[in-house]
């Protein structure tokens, strides 16, 4: 996809010098700041689920994928035996 922008005279130059410290061309670096833009929104969303959450919700989740996870192997093995409970996960 091709995007053209019209940009302030200031806010472009402060795009090439940085582009320029960083070592790539301004497309590049125009990409990787909207990634990384993304990437922060997502982290905030993930903390503000730890934040917003009890504790008991939390373990009882917890505790539910673990059983899930463990019943639904094509083995016998468990991924998360109960006498490692504590040690190991």
């Amino acid at each position: 996809m091709t995007l053209t922008l019209s940009l302030p005279p200031e806010l472009e130059q402060y795009l090439i010098q940085e582009a320029q410290q960083q070592g790539l061309s301004v497309e590049t670096y125009a990409v990787q700041l909207l990634q990384k833009e993304k990437q922060l929104k997502i982290v905030n969303v993930l903390q503000s689920w730890i934040d917003e959450s009890d504790e008991q919700e939390q373990q009882e989740t917890g505790e539910y994928l673990i059983n899930a996870l463990d019943e639904n192997r094509l083995s016998n093995r468990q991924l998360f035996p109960q006498e490692l409970k504590g040690i190991s996960w």
